[in-house]
């Protein structure tokens, strides 16, 4: 039987799109408006609640007869509200807004009339409460803020002390690790002073342990974007701990390290998802689980959040209700659990939006009210918006409400329209992941420009195993400190359910098109979401019943003629006007549907291969060069002139995430492209020649990642690290010795001498030298370099210097005697690339020549001892 549909109670749903909108607002360009948006927003709740309370009070005055109550004060508003909002909380009250009287039994219109006015009175007031203490709260906080924001602006010298705010992560650049570090002083030029803020600390050395208050120096850094750190600071002497961890948090940390080792003789996918599940370490993910779990949805198994908590708090329930504890002793119980797994995962934003709205949830049962889902939600996240207002651009946190909002609103009433489809269980194992996705969806696309259309499949087979491997995963890592012998069979019963996951994501991820391209920025934002909305229109206005299980299994002519007589009664019962509404919603969505699709099947001739390794994109007279470290991501070396092309190229390549931007050095012909490769994708570090000429261009490339957000490090000698799966090294980036002693002429400036000559290496095994735009005296310097220390000798593939001009070493070929040269250049240029000399020398080296001018984007792919090429 399909259960009725509840009411959903939405009366703190205006306080919380308030809040979340003024803390977006005030946390960015408009942070100067805080302090008057709070004073104006208090004396509005005032003035409202004063009003309300004098037309109550002549109110009952004028029916009662019954002396003035005293004139309501500003203190007393707030007081008061808790009764006004929820009047209903008592152990009788129902979980929904309560239904309309019979019309027989309501009262005149006048005092309908006023009580609507009086809801929408206090509502006011509440609105304008939550939205003066966001402002108040940003305000505080960047007072708070200042003198980091400052000094980190100024790239000053400082040390910093504040307690160690996150686990521990391989640095990108060198050996070392990075974490957050939560500053509460800083001190510079012999002046400490108080201050607060995240800070990314990169240190070698000891890991300090969570919760533990360090000092650490070095030079700050600011970094733009208001949802992470505010600076970071590479560390210039060891990190010295001042405090441990309070004692609860040695205790998760020692749970934490211990599970680590127990799961160490698993296979890799349960030692990196075992933990995952458990406690939210995904250090240890295999790059190719981590990848397949992404394109299919599927990161929210280690991305500890509501679903995990739902899982404790439900283990614990059933514990209770076996043990026939009392009411009282529940909500303790569950809510102390509650309070430690927070500790034990961490208190990423994510979680804390789950322990808030588990808090609430809790504080119903406590009251004898059944939890209502959209109330906890929103008070939760009412409640960190106002003791955070910088989680409103927090992009897991947008998510964690997203995805609850969803379940809250459209689980039920997709599983009622599918039920007499599918019967019950099946329908509400495809509602869930169907309304995560629908509400997930626009905002994942700000994020990574496609549509995970294995989502709901991969979803449906693979969550019912997160159940035993969260429960098991707990059991280990409570059982791992004191008894490793008994942990391990249960890590080992959790690494089977694991491995499903693992199964179910990389087997969906394989399946061709399981990821549809899609617009980035507000123009593909919108448009999937008016898919979505039509979709869900479509969806949830037919009511279920047993007709459409009798149309499931009969012949297609008769569900034709039901169709068309189902037409005709909707017509006739509801009017023209709702016909016309999702007729238009309809079109809407098909056009939606040409606009986006058109332009990638036109474009859709030649496709790379699926497994390519190494691309030389087609820009013209430029470079641009991606080497893959995943099934969407790449390193990328240079980005091309000026234009939409370095940025097509990625599209057609399906890289959405740069792991390492390498900028060899800043011509135009080089860094004109970055605002197209930037747009809709993630670039997690940038790597730039120490020699910032051209002035203007170089400026302007740093202005942009910047504002992107993008970590920008100087590119030096013997830099080295990894990008996803692949390895890189700058062999040489001596721009300030080599600046000006460049072949001049036409054929340079001191710029090209400048450039990052980088060495990869792909997952694959192919090595690729981009050698920038150096001239034949730098890439002399570099040949003796790399003949000093023997390295880079028969490399796979070459990226020749500055396009196939006629400044070439010939003892850098013969060092390098690359099996593939790719020779990046403009059809027709002016400058007469490649040259005859330069194809001439590499050839003689028994190199293979590929020109982006005749091949368009060439992509390489490794099978074997050979090279595969597809030009296109």
């Amino acid at each position: 039987m399909v259960p009725p549909p509840r009411r959903v109670d939405l009366r703190l749903v205006p306080a919380v799109l308030a809040t979340w909108g003024v803390a977006w607002a005030l946390t960015g360009a408009a942070q100067a408006w805080a302090p008057p948006v709070a004073v104006g927003a208090a004396l509005g709740a005032v003035g409202v609640g004063v009003a309300l309370g004098a037309v109550t009070r002549a109110r009952r005055r004028s029916r009662h007869g019954a002396p003035a109550l005293p004139a309501a004060t500003p203190a007393a508003v707030p007081a008061a509200m808790p009764a006004a909002i929820a009047p209903d909380i008592r152990p009788d009250a129902p979980d929904t807004v309560p239904s309309r009287a019979p019309r027989g039994a309501r009262g005149s219109r006048g005092a309908r009339w006023a009580g609507g006015r009086r809801a929408v009175a206090v509502h006011a007031v509440l609105v304008l409460a939550c939205v003066a203490a966001v402002a108040l709260g940003v305000h505080a906080q960047a007072a708070r803020q200042a003198p980091l924001r400052a000094l980190s602006g100024q790239g000053a010298h400082a040390e910093l002390v504040g307690r160690v705010a996150s686990e521990a992560r391989p640095a990108v650049f060198g050996t070392g690790d990075r974490w957050v570090l939560a500053v509460r002083q800083v001190a510079a030029r012999g002046v400490a002073v108080p201050t607060a803020g995240l800070v990314e600390i990169t240190a070698d050395g000891p890991v300090p342990r969570f919760g533990s208050t360090v000092v650490v120096s070095g030079v700050l850094r600011p970094v733009s974007g208001g949802d992470g750190p505010l600076a970071r600071l590479a560390a210039s002497d060891p990190v010295a701990e001042r405090a441990p961890p309070s004692a609860l948090l040695r205790g998760t940390h020692t749970m934490r390290s211990a599970l680590l080792d127990v799961t160490e003789p698993l296979s890799p996918q349960a030692r990196g998802l075992v933990p995952g599940v458990a406690v939210g370490d995904t250090s240890r993910v295999p790059d190719t689980v981590d990848e397949a779990m992404r394109v299919t949805s599927l990161t929210h198994v280690t991305a500890v959040s509501g679903g995990h908590f739902a899982i404790v708090v439900a283990a614990l329930t059933a514990l209770c209700a076996l043990a026939r504890a009392p009411r009282t002793v529940r909500v303790v119980v569950v809510a102390a659990v509650a309070a430690a797994f927070v500790l034990l995962v961490r208190p990423e934003p994510s979680v804390l939006r789950a322990a808030w709205t588990c808090a609430a949830a809790l504080l119903g049962l406590a009251l004898g009210r059944p939890s209502a889902g959209a109330p906890a939600l929103a008070a939760a996240a009412t409640v960190l918006l106002v003791v955070d207002p910088w989680l409103a651009r927090s992009f897991g946190f947008v998510l964690s409400c997203a995805a609850t909002a969803g379940l809250v609103l459209l689980a039920g009433p997709l599983a009622r329209r599918l039920t007499p489809w599918t019967g019950r269980p099946l329908a509400f194992a495809l509602a869930v992941p169907w309304a995560a996705q629908a509400a997930c969806g626009p905002v994942l696309l700000l994020i990574d420009p496609h549509v995970p259309l294995m989502s709901v499949p991969a979803n449906l087979l693979a969550t019912p195993a997160l159940v035993p491997a969260t429960v098991l995963g707990l059991v280990a890592t409570l059982l791992a400190p004191w008894a490793p012998g008994l942990a391990l069979p249960v890590a080992w019963l959790a690494g089977t359910a694991t491995g499903w996951i693992a199964v179910v994501a990389q087997t969906f991820a394989a399946v061709p098109g399981a990821r549809l391209p899609w617009p980035g920025g507000a123009g593909g934002v919108a448009a999937l979401a008016l898919l979505t909305l039509a979709g869900l229109a479509l969806v949830l206005r037919r009511p279920p019943g047993e007709g459409w299980r009798r149309e499931w299994r009969e012949a297609v002519p008769r569900v034709v003629r039901r169709a068309r007589g189902q037409v005709r009664r909707t017509t006739a019962r509801h009017g023209r006007a709702r016909t016309a509404a999702v007729a238009g919603l309809a079109g809407l969505a098909l056009l939606a549907v040409v606009v986006v699709m058109v332009p990638r099947l036109a474009g859709a001739g030649h496709r790379v291969p699926a497994d390519w390794q190494v691309a030389a994109c087609d820009v013209g007279q430029g470079d641009s060069l991606a080497v893959r470290t995943g099934p969407e991501s790449a390193v990328v070396v240079d980005v091309g002139p000026d234009g939409e092309a370095a940025g097509r190229c990625l599209d057609r390549l399906g890289v959405t995430t740069v792991d390492l931007l390498v900028l060899s050095h800043f011509h135009a012909d080089h860094v004109g492209g970055l605002a197209a490769v930037l747009r809709g994708r993630a670039v997690t570090d940038a790597l730039v020649s120490p020699l910032d000429q051209p002035e203007g261009q170089a400026a302007s490339a740093r202005s942009q990642l910047d504002a992107a957000g993008v970590p920008v490090h100087v590119a030096a000698a013997g830099d080295g690290g990894s990008a996803g799966s692949a390895t890189w090294q700058v062999l040489g980036a001596s721009g300030a010795s080599r600046a000006g002693g460049s072949g001049g002429g036409d054929e340079g400036d001191g710029a090209n001498d400048a450039s990052v000559a980088v060495e990869l290496r792909t997952a694959g095994g192919l090595d690729v030298v981009a050698l920038g735009d150096l001239e034949e005296p730098g890439q002399e310097a570099l040949v003796a370099d790399l003949a000093a220390s023997g390295r880079s000798a028969d490399v796979d593939v070459v990226k020749m210097a500055h396009h196939g001009s006629r400044s070439q070493s010939a003892a850098l070929a013969r060092h390098l005697s690359p099996r593939v040269t790719l020779v990046s250049v403009g059809a027709d240029n002016t400058y007469g690339h490649p040259t005859d000399d330069a194809l001439s020398l590499y050839a003689s080296v028994g190199s293979a020549l590929v020109r982006t001018d005749e091949c368009g984007t060439a992509a390489l792919v490794g099978r074997g001892d050979e090279i595969g090429l597809a030009c296109g």
